[in-house]
């Protein structure tokens, strides 16, 4: 049986639909001219990490960055997963101040799963997505040292830290060799015990320390969202203020506070996304009108 003959109105649907992916291409070029050979870093997170159909689509965007020659920097945690794997073994998870008490356990379990479990799947989904990603914590290389840190009433947290100091030679060799660096948010403080870091404080202070152009927050949420609307586009002292507003809170409000912190300390942009939105880096840097909440500088 022969195939069917093509008609001119077929010719013209095929036709339409080639030309709106070249129109796509092309609303993409100015962006791949102006961030060729600039460091973004972006902070993974939320239910994309615990997404099977995202997860790789994640690895191909991030593949895809590094061809066009951006190059990107993971930071991740994994909260969720450490409740889970701490509730299998019959650990109850304590909070303070949105920080993990950690205890020698905890530790041991937080250390598993981000440094073991997370990283190396993170890792292996870009390889296999044509990437070369190499999977680091801040303990290698003795990436960052960390210092102990307390609740604001005080209290002992156990093994929690934030950066100190960071020695970026290790990430800036591997980016300009054609990697990927993957980075868990785990470190160790000066005399030598490990400890457990906010993964959105951690992006924040490689991205400075790196002078990236940009940093990403990948979220379960649109961006900063303020009485039901969606604020697209702020400056800094707005967002400044929005860290008063009552709809600031849980897991929004350290994102915001890291993002003021980092546009105060160099960073052009900081990016909010719904991470849950397939190719949403890839749609926030590439198109007009981005995706999310576009954080910027005063000029």
């Amino acid at each position: 049986m022969g195939s069917l003959p093509v008609t001119e109105k077929k010719i013209e649907s095929l036709l339409k639909g080639k030309i709106e992916k070249a129109k796509v291409l092309l609303e993409a070029l100015p962006y791949i001219r102006q961030f060729s050979g600039k460091t973004i870093v972006i902070k993974y997170g939320g239910s994309l990490m615990v997404n099977d159909r995202l997860k790789p689509l994640f690895a191909d965007d991030i593949t895809l960055l590094k061809y066009i020659g951006i190059n990107p920097i993971i930071v991740h945690g994994g909260g969720k997963e450490i409740s889970k794997w701490m509730e299998k073994m019959g650990k109850k998870s304590v909070f303070i101040d949105g920080l993990r008490v950690t205890d020698n356990e905890t530790m041991e379990i937080t250390e598993m799963v981000l440094s073991g479990k997370i990283n190396s799947e993170v890792v292996s989904l870009i390889n296999s997505a044509g990437g070369k990603a190499v999977g680091l914590s801040g303990k290698d290389a003795n990436l960052f040292l960390a210092k102990r840190v307390k609740s604001k009433q005080n209290e002992d947290l156990g093994f929690v830290g934030d950066i100190d100091n960071i020695d970026i030679t290790l990430i800036n060799t591997l980016s300009e060799k054609g990697y990927i660096p993957v980075i868990s948010s785990v470190g160790r403080n000066i005399e030598g015990e490990t400890l457990n870091m906010n993964a959105d404080h951690v992006a924040e202070r490689i991205s400075t320390a790196l002078s990236a152009l940009k940093l990403f927050y990948l979220t379960d949420v649109n961006g900063l969202m303020i009485e039901g609307e969606l604020k697209s586009n702020i400056t800094l002292s707005q967002a400044l203020q929005y860290l008063k507003h009552p709809d600031v809170k849980e897991g929004m409000l350290p994102k915001l506070s890291c993002s003021v912190n980092a546009l105060q300390t160099g960073i052009e942009n900081v990016h909010i996304i719904n991470g849950t939105i397939e190719h949403s880096v890839l749609l926030e840097i590439f198109t007009d009108q981005g995706i999310g909440t576009m954080l910027s500088r005063e000029k």
